[in-house]
């Protein structure tokens, strides 16, 4: 019920200010860019990432668990790349 009072108050709270307006919307371009680049190049790195191990598995089948561990270990290093990008959006949202 606050969540929903908290919408009606600042629906009807005055226009804010210009200046502090324009910096709120620069932080969270800075966020949104930080957080959507990272997640961008995770995913494509995580799509290929995938569609490799399974080209690897389907031509050599007996490699299989070598091929998986080493996939896991792709796998972090990728999405760490996100958590960078995130991170740094952090950061730029807060300075």
């Amino acid at each position: 019920m606050s969540v929903l009072m908290s919408a009606i108050q600042a629906a009807t709270d005055p226009a804010p200010d210009p200046t502090t307006y324009g910096q709120k919307a620069g932080r969270a371009i800075a966020l949104g860019a930080g957080a959507g680049g990272g997640a961008a190049g995770a995913g494509a790195g995580i799509g290929m990432l995938f569609g490799k191990v399974v080209e690897a598995v389907a031509r050599q089948p007996e490699m299989r668990n070598e091929i998986a561990s080493t996939q896991w270990l792709g796998f972090a290093l990728t999405e760490a790349c996100f958590f960078y990008g995130l991170v740094g959006g952090f950061i730029a949202f807060y300075l």
